[in-house]
């Protein structure tokens, strides 16, 4: 891919959870990211449905997973369920995964919330959100 061409993909970004899935849309051009939805999951298992009508609906050119691990580095319970979450993403929509860091993501976005009980409901598609974006900023240092 050339530069011109990345500059303008449209991306999705998931905050993998067993119980829900947090969902944003970024733009590499602008290298920002908004919080779009959860997707709720069921003994562990996507709604497939909602994924595929936010694909459909925003048609990105690749997906970016907040991928968890401890503030070691070492992997936790998560890291191989978000890990399989990206290679199920990868086999249904044929697109690029990217797997990106999350640490401490949803501690950042409880500690921005805190007294709001209201805004409690909506972290994951913010904990999605910052993901994405930490990601897309990461990608344009790199260039």
């Amino acid at each position: 891919m050339t530069t011109t061409t990345t500059a303008h993909q449209t991306l999705l970004g998931f905050d993998y959870g067993r119980k829900r899935i947090g969902v944003a849309v970024g733009q590499q051009l602008t290298r920002s990211a908004t919080a779009l939805t959860t997707v709720r999951a069921h003994d562990g298992k996507p709604d497939w449905s909602v994924i595929s009508h936010l694909i459909e609906e925003w048609q990105p050119d690749a997906l970016v997973v907040g991928i968890p691990y401890h503030m070691d580095g070492t992997e936790q319970d998560m890291t191989q369920a978000a890990r399989r979450f990206c290679r199920q993403l990868e086999g249904r929509y044929r697109l690029p995964v990217y797997q990106a860091d999350e640490r401490l993501t949803s501690y950042i976005v409880e500690s921005s919330l805190s007294g709001d009980s209201d805004a409690h409901q909506d972290i994951d598609p913010l904990a999605a959100r910052l993901i994405l974006q930490d990601w897309l900023q990461q990608k344009e240092s790199q260039q």
